[in-house]
């Protein structure tokens, strides 16, 4: 089992993005800690009072939110509603949450089983529970006593896999093999196998292995002709050497014949779209992700290359996802708009700006590491990712240090002078 953490400052954002799942048919709320009612009767309304009424006890705690996320093994999908309850009630109390109202919900959307949990640290005295270092003080010890006690399968024990480009050995190096040979090695494997309904989506794939199939421009003899040209790419991923045609492959990789895929492919594709959108979302929850490079590094660790569309400005514009594992390529727009090249943007921009502070608990930037992070990745940041961490480094931000009055400087009070 594998628990997230998240703190937040809004009760709001977090119960509404729990709930709007539940109204699109992705979760179900199956159990209310502390609420006095089963889950199944209480109306939004009731649940969302109760968290609001008490959190008004003390209203001078900004960070007052809690969400967390307990995330099994693909093989524990079967689990009855009544174990998984009974694990999150044991979690809560575990880790001092179990007297605290808090809401159960079993998502749906995703490839292996997972709970989300909803709460808040006023506790019913206006006191708050403290939040730092609650993942390595009660959260991992809580989360291995659960996996004892329930049999789960021990997260420790999974090894991250990593999924090379196989079974083609390495990318195509002009030169160093005859062009049309080391192209149809690479499009022998990339055509069949992988699920593709684009061609810049084969091309996400192909780009990997230094290939780029080429249907020319708009007024050119090639367009004209519905023709396809392969290319190879050299380290810059600019063609090098004569482009050969799609015809003259054996097993004929032309665009009439990739089009014909696309519609069966995009069924094919269809139930792995889960696993990519989770590992993305899993990536900003526990790395707390501000820049592209951070985002790419990570999906590598999972199989999925992240592939980017910029203009000759530099500005991105498009982003497509291949996954590996599941041998599946999606434009960001195909997930969802929060997965497009906009919307990965926005919370990347949501993260560095301090608009959403829900990974405090699990990893915090200070200004020291941001100055690290554009040190390492200065050579692929944009003018706008410089801009975002330099306005992060000057901004002001709130912090929950308690100072005794004791302690406190008093300011001295000015004599009037028109008096004397």
């Amino acid at each position: 089992m594998v628990a997230i953490i998240k703190t937040g400052q809004s009760i709001h954002r977090t119960f509404n993005y729990n709930e709007n799942k539940v109204k699109e048919g992705k979760a179900e709320c199956i159990g209310a800690g502390n609420f006095g009612m089963d889950a199944d009767k209480l109306t939004d309304t009731i649940k969302l009072n109760r968290f609001t009424k008490q959190l008004h006890l003390n209203e001078n705690v900004k960070v007052n939110t809690v969400h967390i996320s307990l995330n099994f093994d693909v093989s524990e999908s079967n689990m009855p509603k009544e174990k998984l309850l009974e694990i999150a009630d044991t979690y809560m109390d575990k880790i001092g949450f179990g007297n605290q109202p808090y809401l159960v919900y079993q998502h749906h959307d995703a490839g292996h089983p997972h709970l989300h949990v909803a709460t808040i640290n006023i506790q019913s005295d206006g006191k708050r529970i403290d939040l730092h270092h609650l993942g390595i003080r009660k959260s991992e010890p809580a989360r291995k006593e659960i996996e004892e006690l329930f049999g789960l399968v021990k997260a420790q024990d999974q090894k991250k896999k990593e999924y090379n480009l196989e079974p083609i050995s390495q990318r195509v190096q002009y030169g160093k093999l005859e062009s049309k040979k080391a192209i149809q090695n690479v499009l022998n494997f990339v055509v069949k196998n992988y699920k593709y309904t684009s061609l810049p989506e084969l091309n996400a794939v192909l780009k990997q292995y230094n290939v780029w199939a080429d249907k020319g421009t708009e007024n050119s003899r090639v367009a004209q002709h519905n023709g396809l040209l392969y290319h190879i790419l050299d380290a810059d991923g600019k063609p090098i050497g004569v482009p050969i045609k799609a015809s003259s492959f054996y097993n004929k990789p032309t665009l009439e014949n990739l089009e014909k895929k696309y519609s069966t492919n995009e069924i094919m594709r269809s139930p792995n779209k889960s696993r990519v959108k989770t590992a993305i979302d899993m990536a900003f929850m526990k790395d707390n992700i501000i820049v592209l490079p951070q985002l790419i590094n990570a999906l590598e660790k999972e199989g999925i290359d992240t592939v980017l569309r910029q203009n000759n400005d530099g500005i991105l514009y498009g982003i497509t996802y291949v996954d590996h594992k599941t041998k599946c390529v999606f434009n960001g727009s195909a997930l969802g708009k929060e997965f497009s090249a906009k919307g990965i943007q926005e919370r990347c921009a949501m993260n560095i700006t301090g608009e959403r502070k829900e990974n405090q608990i699990v990893k915090s930037h200070t200004a020291e590491s941001l100055i690290d992070i554009m040190e390492e990745y200065k050579g692929v940041l944009s003018i706008a990712d410089i801009g975002k961490i330099l306005d992060a480094l000057t901004k002001v931000e709130y912090t929950s240090d308690y100072v005794p009055r004791k302690f406190k400087s008093q300011k001295k009070r000015k004599r009037n002078r028109n008096n004397l």
